[in-house]
């Protein structure tokens, strides 16, 4: 009688045993991978926490620092001193940070251009101790300048003012009219074109040297580059730049390219004209 208890009581346990396994989820794995996704897409719904901005760092150059401010929106308004006071002529007016809008200076059209009145002004570009810096826009159909006033502030460069006014004139031929009309009408270049023209180039026999030459005035229309016509720009890193100046030079830099083009005009019984080219492309 008691075996026959006991072989109960173990048939009790066995089926009591077989009922827990019974009662396992066989969808929890499952289960448990859907709450992980969910926890993940939780997550992600959850608004991004603003990024603390990067401490400004000393620049090295105008010229390296110049490109990222314009190509980089974030390091632009870092580097913009709010209110931004802007000029129109004699009309003033503070722009705030909420109302600025990224300004991609010249980098859009892959060159950019700078003016000289002596050659040896032009050493002055990648100068690192320079502490004031103005890059300008000069518009040549409405004779308007667009000056951004750079300052140096514990080793960084800031956008403190900006200022639009009207291109000062004198009594003798304005250049910038001169180049508009020198750019726009080959009729009028021709004319303002010394023949032969003074050209220098890399010499194809060594990398590391330049060939002096002339041009006919046909050669300088089939080796002439692309010049612009509606605008100039300007990076003044302290050269002179005085409208008595009875000599300009244009210097045409691509950006990231290797393009390097330089144009030198004189001015002569009151008229502009180009006497030398260089082209030093590589």
């Amino acid at each position: 009688m008691k075996n026959v208890i006991a072989g109960i009581v173990l048939i009790g346990l066995l089926c009591s045993c077989g009922n827990k396994k019974s009662q396992i989820n066989p969808f929890a794995s499952i289960t448990k991978e859907v709450d992980s996704v969910r926890n993940r897409a939780d997550s992600l719904l959850q608004p991004k926490q603003p990024e603390e901005p990067k401490p400004i760092e000393a620049d090295e150059s105008f010229d390296d620092f110049i490109y990222s401010f314009a190509s980089d929106d974030a390091l632009q308004r870092q580097r913009v001193k709010f209110p931004l006071t802007y000029y129109n002529g004699n009309k003033k007016k503070n722009i705030d940070k909420r109302f600025w809008k990224h300004d991609n200076l010249f980098t859009h059209q892959g060159y950019y251009t700078l003016l000289f009145d002596r050659e040896e002004d032009m050493d002055l570009v990648g100068d690192t101790s320079l502490t004031s810096v103005q890059v300008e826009w000069i518009y040549v159909r409405t004779q308007m300048v667009k000056r951004y006033y750079f300052e140096r502030i514990k080793g960084a460069w800031m956008l403190e003012a900006i200022n639009l006014r009207p291109i000062e004139k004198n009594g003798n031929e304005d250049f910038v009219e001169f180049f508009g009309r020198f750019a726009n009408d080959s009729l009028f270049q021709s004319r303002r074109v010394e023949d032969p023209l003074a050209f220098v180039t890399m010499d194809p026999d060594d990398d590391f040297s330049v060939f002096e030459t002339t041009l006919d005035l046909n050669q300088w229309f089939a080796f002439r580059p692309t010049l612009p016509l509606d605008r100039l720009s300007n990076i003044n890193y302290g050269q002179r730049n005085d409208e008595n100046s009875s000599t300009k030079i244009l210097a045409l830099k691509g950006i990231g390219n290797g393009f390097s083009n330089v144009l030198y005009f004189h001015r002569k019984d009151g008229e502009w004209k180009l006497y030398k080219f260089e082209d030093t492309s590589i």
